[in-house]
């Protein structure tokens, strides 16, 4: 795996870290995740009217991805109503990388190779054991998380075989990005109403910011992809919980315990075997 990729799938595991913390500080989660999506739909809008579209094989996979991604950002909502950052996240996290391997290798034909399988598994066990009290995984709706899980795992998997049929990596992730935000916006509509969505709000900005860190976290992802294993790449990215472990100690007021250190001393170990 090129060093570049490396270095830059670790970027964007710190950026995708952060604004998970902005969400998981956030009183109104749906309403912040709602607006991140706005901001990302705008400015994936604008990126998109600048390209080529992409190639017409790699459409379904952008309206499967968007779908994806809407349920992945309830899931996570939901998740974060009964956990803390440092619990939820390496749940969510922690279950897709193996997950992404085994489907990349079904419905990819990509080969994984015994050391980076051995890699990727660390760092997936490295994740479990951030999120783990005592000898078990104790958390309310536990359910909510592993579903998290599930769809990064799932939209990983559509997005790596998409951005291979569309010709351009920028092009796939505008076009993509451009569906799924404007999805979220609907949703919350029909949940709630739109004067609240668009009612004025302290945490307004923080949250457009959020979206597009987000937006620019994945879309170094996608083009991670295009070029490397999507395991590989998907284990690299959930490193984000070591980035989350710090930033929710230092702005969430979260405890950071032996446990975590020794579970981030495995995560860094299987990073070197991967990298």
């Amino acid at each position: 795996m090129p060093s570049h990729i490396v270095f830059l799938t670790l970027f964007a595991a710190l950026l995708h870290a952060s604004w998970n913390t902005l969400l998981r500080g956030a009183t109104d989660r749906l309403w912040s995740m709602t607006i991140m999506c706005v901001a990302i739909a705008v400015t994936s809008a604008v990126i998109a009217l600048l390209v080529p579209l992409p190639s017409t094989a790699s459409w379904k996979y952008m309206f499967v991805s968007a779908l994806l991604h809407v349920g992945y950002n309830l899931c996570l909502i939901r998740s974060y109503q009964s956990g803390d950052l440092g619990q939820s996240y390496p749940i969510a996290r922690g279950c897709s990388p193996l997950l992404v391997a085994c489907a990349a290798a079904l419905f990819a034909g990509e080969k994984i190779e015994l050391n980076t399988l051995g890699g990727i598994t660390l760092v997936s066990c490295g994740i479990l054991m951030l999120a783990m009290k005592g000898y078990k995984l104790a958390m309310p709706d536990l359910k909510y998380a592993l579903a998290t899980g599930a769809f990064i795992a799932a939209y990983s998997v559509v997005d790596g075989i998409g951005v291979r049929f569309s010709g351009n990596a920028l092009s796939y992730t505008a076009w993509m990005s451009t569906l799924w935000g404007g999805l979220m916006p609907a949703l919350y509509i029909a949940l709630r109403d739109s004067r609240s969505l668009l009612r004025w709000r302290p945490g307004l900005p923080r949250a457009a910011i959020g979206g597009l860190v987000s937006l620019l976290a994945y879309g170094i992802i996608i083009y991670a992809m295009q070029g490397a294993p999507m395991g590989t790449v998907s284990a690299l990215r959930e490193t984000s919980v070591l980035f989350a472990a710090v930033l929710g100690y230092l702005f969430l007021g979260e405890s950071l315990t032996l446990r975590k250190t020794l579970a981030s001393i495995v995560i860094a170990t299987g990073t070197l075997i991967i990298g």
